[in-house]
């Protein structure tokens, strides 16, 4: 079964999906930098696993949203 998307929603799925994938490694990286990043023996924390684990979902989220939008498009 084909669903036809409408070009302007193709695109805000696209410009979603890219936005995403833009915006999440610079916060990335200063969460890498954060001091509560890492214990003074240098192991992760917890708070540098729940962004991570926030970051990385948001990123996958982001890149399957571009790509529907994108299939849509060329649909």
């Amino acid at each position: 079964m084909t669903v036809h998307l409408p070009t302007p929603l193709a695109l805000i799925l696209i410009l979603a999906g890219v936005w995403t994938l833009i915006v999440w490694p610079p916060f990335l990286r200063r969460i890498l930098k954060d001091p509560r990043a890492r214990d003074e023996k240098g192991a992760a924390t917890r708070f540098l696993t729940v962004h991570i684990m926030l970051i990385s979902t948001s990123m996958i989220l982001g890149a399957a949203t571009a790509v529907i939008g994108v299939r849509a498009l060329l649909a």
